[in-house]
């Protein structure tokens, strides 16, 4: 069986994602957008980060421009207004796609192991959350309304596992 440790990501500058850094620990997955009505979640996911991170949890985003043109900026532009507007410390990749036939396969893989409320597999809009246990397995999916602080049970029951 995979694991998201299985699929190699590039971050907003340009660097490989080291996911040595990140085994063991309780990952939340987001794709993102800067100009979204759930941008302000931002704050949240860093907050999350802020929280947990000393316990093994880390956040990370996936800007997407799928979803109305929403993430349009470069890799230097998203990165400058997610740090500057909300603080974002936390690990931003590359822009991607989550649907399609130009999905990343991450985003292919993360689906097939959680479908969405109504059993759907696609991602429906930006802020689509996927939390990811130590053993690097999807264990929970949520939607864009669901914000960050709801969170906070789930994750420390696989932060206690």
């Amino acid at each position: 069986m995979n694991t998201v440790y299985d699929f190699p990501i590039t971050l907003l500058n340009g660097q490989a994602l080291n996911w040595d850094h990140y085994r063991g620990k309780v990952l939340l997955l987001v794709n993102t957008a800067s100009k979204c009505g759930f941008t302000p979640q931002l704050a949240g996911l860093e907050a999350l980060q802020q929280q947990y991170g000393a316990q093994g949890f880390a956040v990370i985003g996936f800007p997407c421009n799928q979803f109305g043109g929403q993430e349009p900026g470069s890799g230097d532009e998203i990165a400058l207004f997610c740090q500057q507007s909300y603080g974002v410390d936390f690990a931003l990749s590359e822009k991607i796609e989550v649907n399609g036939e130009q999905a990343h396969p991450l985003w292919h893989y993360l689906q097939q192991q959680k479908s969405g409320l109504v059993g759907l597999a696609a991602i429906k809009w930006n802020f689509t959350k996927f939390l990811i246990n130590r053993q690097g397995h999807v264990a929970a999916r949520f939607a864009p309304l669901t914000k960050p602080e709801k969170l906070q049970s789930d994750i420390e029951r696989l932060l206690a596992a």
